[in-house]
């Protein structure tokens, strides 16, 4: 195999401030362009016939490589007039490609040995094959999971930490016989991942997965450009290094070192480059005509070309781009990233993590502490599912509030409409409100519910106006963080691709603003509140439960639940005892001694009035807790069973629908359901989302899970506190019962779950232990790995919050439960331990 086609088309959106004047694929590694690290290891493979598919600023590799001969290969290149995808671009390029080739992206950083690869392509007479290798933190990539024989067996795009099933990613590298591209369509938008590999599984063409060893490094980011810069100096990956070796460092031949200077470690130089007396170099790469001078100091530091550093300057762990100054006696601290241009004047201080933009200047003596952008908070990801969360009026900040804005506005398109909503926090106000500013400055109309819950912000999109949502809360687990949540133009949480979308307008910096007379407007609508009550009531029997004459506690956690409850409890004629009916969000977030003290206190308050039920409303509006008659409290997981046993007995008459509870849910919902001809239990993902999601299928009428959440999709698609509270009291009147009487009719299963300390980084190998340890067994791969052994399951499931692993078992027997959780608590430490 002699071909390949490089992609090289990337932006470098999450690189910059140091990609903003070249592609990606240029940015220097060892003073080399990434790409040209690439070119080198096709050439160890003998592959020298070569396709670059370029998009963004393409003169800067075209210019740089020619027709490759200087490189000893041959260069075309190809430009598609729109982004096609990842196997659209390639589709675009059909004309050069008529015998078998690979694809690599231009911007990683490998050695793998690809003749290896070509061979067992051969060897599987395969028609596409998938180089895969075994990654840390899979998330971030699509994992495959392959058969003993290496044909691959399924595809997770982008997965959640319950599904990855394996450490093996997909490394964006293929080997493809020309025949495949007729699968492709011309000048469409088609991905390799989400479309072509999928489509050959369909078709049952033979798709492999090779996995190699060696190194691998995506570098999508400024940590990952740095950590492969290092790698590369320690020499972890196998590259070709320009310069004369001297010692363990790399010298071009035209570079000036003065006698008194030291080299320490592994430094590479470039040409003309000027080391002055006594400046000390540490493990860092500076290119072409940079010079250093008297008795600076530089250690772990990547400096681009023509370059100035001045006389006592110390830098540590940094990246300088190209044509920068920086004056004698700068202190430039770890992790700071300086574009090109910039000027730092002399004693000048920069503090760690921060980024300069292009043409810069800072002047002599100033002390820089925060970034001209943006914090090293948001270096990474921005989002977790569709919720953003920082700490109050530090990471969340009114900067940050109007720069996200402006991005999620800029994602929508000028003249669009978005809803907004808040809680009752003083910063969910700020946060709100400068998103709003940012937003209505790109040209959004904002539709602002001030302080709503969120169910009732969801609700509102119903009306089809607004293309997207936002609330902004306390974080429900940390009063010192704040979340904010995105929603399509149905209330759903927001999809991967929007949300994606965001992120590289976020950290593009580019955000385009309107025209003064384009701003948006701010809107506030009358009714929402009214509109919302005619719903519920409309959709229980109101009249069955005035007639219960229900005693009812309701504790409002002093949410914002206690401005807008009652006058709906009201409609339902209970009588009602309201517990902490004000809005204080200093005391809204309970902690463990606070949670008990609140449900003590409503059991002696049940057991003094003699009232039937009591309600805890988390101040979120999507949890509830529910104490019976006795004022005993039910347990979360035997709340869900309690509560599908209500809608299973007060829906006999329905036509056959479906429950979907959470895969942590009790065992005792499918055999409650066995008493029931018209209803089946599936399984769904732990979260909120996943249970939104599930609400697509119409079948579908109930869903919980373990946390308090419950979904009735005749009324919404989302977990409302309030509206849970009302359809329980109307089934308990259908039934006549109480919830003490249900919980003696149901079966009783034991559930304990155990977990552990689990680095990040162990995650997937631990799931793929999880997988090999189940193979053979009966088992679901919903969310996390769950493995049926009679009477007895076991579900190993990483949390995606924490560095903690849990093992959860259940069964009938309570003692045989706790002794499965004991033996594979144990296995998940053995797992993580031995690597």
């Amino acid at each position: 195999m002699k071909k390949a086609v490089i992609m090289a088309g990337g932006f470098g959106t999450r690189l910059r401030p140091i990609t903003m004047n070249l592609p990606k694929p240029m940015a220097p590694m060892l003073n080399a362009p990434m790409v040209e690290h690439i070119v080198n290891l096709l050439k160890r493979g003998g592959i020298t016939d070569m396709v670059s598919l370029l998009f963004f600023q393409p003169e800067k590799i075209t210019s740089y490589f020619g027709n490759g001969s200087d490189f000893g290969v041959t260069m075309k290149y190809m430009q598609a007039m729109a982004d096609y995808g990842t196997a659209g671009a390639v589709r675009y390029a059909q004309e050069h490609l008529s015998e078998r080739f690979i694809v690599i992206s231009g911007d990683v950083l490998t050695d793998f040995d690809l003749s290896a690869a070509v061979k067992f392509h051969e060897e599987k007479k395969a028609k596409a094959t998938i180089i895969l290798t075994q990654a840390s933190n899979p998330l971030a990539f699509g994992i495959v999971m392959t058969d003993s024989e290496g044909k691959i067996t399924r595809f997770l795009e982008k997965p959640s930490w319950g599904e990855v099933f394996s450490d093996t990613i997909n490394t964006g590298i293929y080997i493809l016989e020309p025949e495949v591209l007729d699968l492709i369509p011309y000048q469409k938008d088609f991905d390799f991942s989400k479309d072509l590999f999928p489509l050959m599984l369909q078709k049952g063409l033979p798709l492999y997965g090779y996995t190699a060893t060696g190194y691998w490094q995506d570098v999508g980011n400024l940590d990952q450009y740095q950590q492969a810069q290092a790698d590369a100096i320690a020499g972890k990956v196998k590259v070709d290094i320009k310069g004369e070796k001297r010692g363990t460092s790399y010298v071009a031949a035209s570079a000036q070192v003065h006698e008194s200077a030291k080299l320490i470690g592994t430094v590479v130089l470039g040409e003309n480059v000027v080391i002055g007396p006594n400046a000390e170099i540490k493990d860092s790469s500076l290119g072409n005509g940079s010079k250093v001078g008297f008795g600076a100091k530089i250690d772990n530091t990547v400096i681009w070309e023509r370059t100035t550093i001045g006389d006592f300057a110390q830098l540590t762990h940094d990246v300088i781009t190209n044509d920068v100054v920086i004056e004698e006696h700068v202190s430039i601290a770890e992790n700071v990233f300086i574009s090109d241009g910039c000027h730092i004047g002399a004693y000048a201080k920069l503090a760690s993590n921060i980024k300069l933009w292009p043409q810069k200047e800072v002047e002599s003596r100033a002390i820089l502490t925060r970034s001209l952008v943006q914090e090293e908070k948001w270096m990474r990801d921005l989002f977790t599912d569709a919720r953003v969360t920082g700490q109050s009026n530090i990471e969340m900040n009114p900067e940050f509030g109007a720069k996200f804005g402006a991005a999620l506005g800029n994602s929508l398109g000028a003249g669009k409409t978005v809803i907004a909503s808040r809680d009752a926090n003083e910063v969910s106000r700020m946060v709100k409100r400068a998103m709003a500013a940012g937003l209505m400055s790109v040209g959004i109309d904002v539709v602002d519910l001030q302080t709503s819950p969120l169910p009732l912000t969801r609700q509102a999109m119903r009306d089809g106006k607004a293309v997207a949502g936002l609330h902004v809360r306390q974080s429900p687990y940390y009063p010192r963080q704040i979340d904010v949540i995105l929603f399509n133009a149905d209330g759903r949480d927001m999809q991967t691709n929007s949300l994606k979308k965001i992120e590289r307008l976020f950290f593009g910096e580019d955000i385009k603003r309107v025209a003064p007379e384009d701003i948006g407007g701010l809107i506030f609508p009358e009714r929402t509140m009214e509109a919302y009550t005619t719903a519920y009531v409309n959709a229980i029997n109101v009249k069955a439960i005035a007639e219960r004459q229900y005693g009812v506690v309701v504790d409002y956690a002093h949410g914002m639940t206690s401005a807008v409850f009652p006058r709906i409890l009201g409609e339902l004629q209970c009588q009602v005892v309201g517990l902490n009916g004000y809005v204080d969000t200093r005391r809204s977030i309970r902690g463990e001694k606070e949670s008990e003290a609140a449900r003590l206190q409503m059991s002696q308050v049940m057991s003094a009035l003699n009232y039937e039920i009591g309600f805890i409303l988390d101040p979120g509006v999507e949890k509830i807790s529910i104490a019976d008659s006795t004022g005993k409290w039910c347990d979360p997981m035997r709340q869900l069973s309690i509560v599908s046993k209500l809608f299973m007995e007060t829906h006999k008459d329905r036509a056959p629908y479906k429950l979907a509870v959470s895969v942590v849910a009790s065992s005792e919902i499918e055999e409650i359901a066995k008493g029931y001809n018209n209803v089946t239990v599936v399984r769904i993902p732990n979260s909120h989302s996943a249970m939104m999601e599930a609400t697509r299928d119409k079948e579908i009428l109930f869903l919980g899970d373990t946390r308090g959440r419950l979904i009735f999709t005749e009324f919404f698609f989302a977990s409302d506190a309030m509206f849970a509270i009302g359809k329980i009291l109307d089934m308990l009147a259908a039934t006549g019962k109480r919830i003490v009487e249900i919980d003696k009719e149901i079966p009783t299963r034991y559930q304990f779950n155990h977990q552990t300390a689990c680095p990040w980084e162990k995650k997937g190998l631990i799931m793929r232990r999880a997988m090999e340890y189940s193979e053979g067994m009966k088992r679901e791969l919903i969310d996390g790995v769950k493995i049926i052994d009679g009477d007895v399951s076991v579900l190993f499931l990483p949390d995606k919050e924490r560095g903690i692993f849990h093992a959860t078992a259940e069964s009938a027997d309570k003692a045989k439960a706790q002794a499965a959780a004991e033996k594979h608590i144990k296995l998940v430490e053995e797992w993580r331990d031995a690597e």
